[in-house]
């Protein structure tokens, strides 16, 4: 993968242990891939549910909710979280482990110890098989601004406006339907309070950035009884 391509990819790296934690984040970000880290399931939950990831790198052996389970329920769970790729990364190298991991949806598994090397070429593998072509447009016009899906990138008059990765993840939601309403209670699944509330702030936050005046959105309306739609140019 070449440094732009690594750059545009999220992973979320899963482990109790806080040095291995650490050591991968730090070796994955020099790599050139954005990193995110949880300690636990729970952690890793809120974190899937909030934003999107182009891959999970999750340990097996974790105290409450092991890695096989949180896969088997990740995958139950369908939607863009539930189809995220996963590596899981473990001390356990037994054949039987490995079935067991790759039967609840893994896309690879690696023991512990590794090197460093090796698990850079198979997360790369794993994103070339599984890293879709982009079927839609590369930048969509909105006025003034102008935003960039697969990068996640929002710029005004060619300068980059800077978004949380909450509302990264609400746009990129409403951008895959330009012109489309979205339920407001759907768009609330993929954050962490489920009311949509949390929603209703991203959006608010957002008409700041990109509407000429956020009181009376163009591009991000609301839809009465429904929820919001991005209206690009």
């Amino acid at each position: 993968m070449t440094p732009e391509e690594r750059a545009e990819r999220h992973l979320l790296v899963v482990d109790d242990d806080d040095r291995i934690r650490t050591l991968l984040k730090t070796f994955l970000s020099r790599a050139g891939f954005r990193v995110s880290a949880a300690a636990d399931a729970a952690h890793a939950d809120r974190l899937t549910g909030a934003m999107d990831f182009d891959l999970l790198v999750l340990d097996v052996m974790m105290p409450g909710e092991d890695g096989f389970a949180f896969t088997k329920r990740l995958r139950a769970k369908g939607g863009e979280a539930g189809k995220t790729p996963i590596l899981m990364l473990t001390a356990r190298d037994q054949t039987g482990d490995r079935i067991e991991g790759l039967t609840h949806g893994a896309d690879d598994y690696l023991a512990k110890p590794f090197e460093p090397r090796e698990l850079l070429l198979r997360i790369e593998a794993i994103l070339r098989r599984t890293t879709p072509k982009p079927s839609g447009p590369r930048e969509l016009s909105l006025g003034r601004c102008a935003f960039a899906p697969e990068r996640g990138e929002l710029t005004l008059d060619g300068e980059p406006v800077r978004l949380t990765e909450a509302e990264v993840a609400l746009l990129r939601r409403l951008a895959r339907a330009p012109h489309e309403a979205v339920d407001r209670l759907e768009l609330a699944r993929d954050t962490v309070d489920a009311t949509g509330r949390a929603v209703d702030v991203q959006v608010t936050r957002l008409r700041r950035k990109i509407e000429p005046d956020p009181k009376n959105p163009r591009y991000l309306q609301t839809v009465r009884g429904v929820g919001y739609r991005l209206a690009p140019d």
